[in-house]
């Protein structure tokens, strides 16, 4: 059982790759996806061996009793945290005016209204979302809407100014965005250019308005590429916004620590030493992918799952 709960937000800094593997596609390494509906995810448990690594300088002993033992010693006793997928909230794409916008849908946004309750996070807003396959709603019309309408990449959506998409833009600007100072610009941006998209739009430009990129690998003497050194890998953009649940429960190994008694202070320890800092998340490490700037909202009640119904 699960007794205490919280949303980990991640602001994508440089492009990542979290990789699902080879593909017989036209990327060679494309991004983790889900099965249904195709919307770019970091799986658990990728995610969970980043915050795991974020702690790694504390007490091995500490580590082991939130994160659990290694595979070796599995078997002694489960960890106390639990780690969701990292789903996408907040997607970038290139506009004709206000050089990019933050794009979402109806359903990405009902989505994370259901994860946001059950970690107990109160939203003040309702998930909403255009009529029609032409429309787009936004938050406001300053910076990205020309004559009544948004493009986005070579797509045009007649632009409705909406007071509900504005609270949410202004919502996430100030509980999911990063806290940090050199975030107030971003903070501010965000009212500014939020779109909410119809589902089908949005799909669309979370299959297809990923960074794709060309790598190769020289011959140390020829300086021309390897044989059969060439890939393309595919990478979720900078400014990309994600989120996850985690759950804790009270340690499940014997005689812990005294700071470490039950599930609040289980969740404590992660946040205290995670929230507000810069992780590095996925693949392509030695090549600067993968910065995510991290924010973590607690939730407000206690029992949040339970293993029985």
């Amino acid at each position: 059982m699960f007794d205490r709960a919280a949303i980990i937000y991640l602001y994508v800094e440089t492009p990542l790759h979290a990789g699902s593997g080879t593909s017989l596609g036209i990327v060679d390494l494309p991004i983790q996806r889900e099965r249904t509906t195709g919307y770019p995810i970091v799986q658990a448990s990728g995610l969970k061996g980043c915050l795991r690594d974020a702690v790694s300088n504390m007490k091995p002993q500490k580590v082991e009793l939130v994160f659990g033992p290694d595979t070796q010693r599995a078997s002694e006793h489960a960890g106390a945290i639990s780690v969701g997928d990292a789903r996408i909230l907040l997607f970038p794409v290139r506009s004709l005016s206000g050089v990019f916008a933050w794009v979402t849908s109806k359903d990405v946004l009902a989505r994370f209204r259901r994860d946001a309750q059950m970690a107990g996070v109160s939203l003040n807003w309702t998930e909403t979302g255009p009529e029609t396959d032409g429309e787009a709603l936004v938050s406001s019309k300053k910076a990205l809407v020309k004559d009544d309408c948004i493009v986005l990449e070579e797509f045009s959506f007649k632009a409705k100014e909406h007071t509900t998409a504005k609270e949410i833009a202004e919502w996430l600007a100030q509980n999911a965005l990063p806290a940090c100072e050199e975030y107030d610009y971003w903070r501010k941006a965000l009212p500014q250019r939020l779109v909410i998209l119809p589902e089908n739009a949005f799909r669309d430009f979370t299959l297809f308005s990923t960074e794709v990129v060309s790598r190769i690998r020289l011959d140390d003497e020829t300086k021309t590429v390897a044989r059969g050194a060439l890939w393309s890998e595919e990478h979720l953009p900078s400014d990309t916004l994600l989120y996850a649940l985690l759950f804790a429960s009270k340690p499940r190994a014997n005689s812990p620590p005294s700071d470490l008694q039950d599930a609040a202070s289980v969740l404590k320890f992660v946040t205290d030493r995670i929230d507000g800092k810069r992780l590095q998340l996925g693949g392509d490490a030695t090549v600067g992918r993968g910065f995510v700037k991290v924010r973590i909202s607690e939730g407000s009640h206690g029992a949040v799952a339970s293993k029985n119904p």
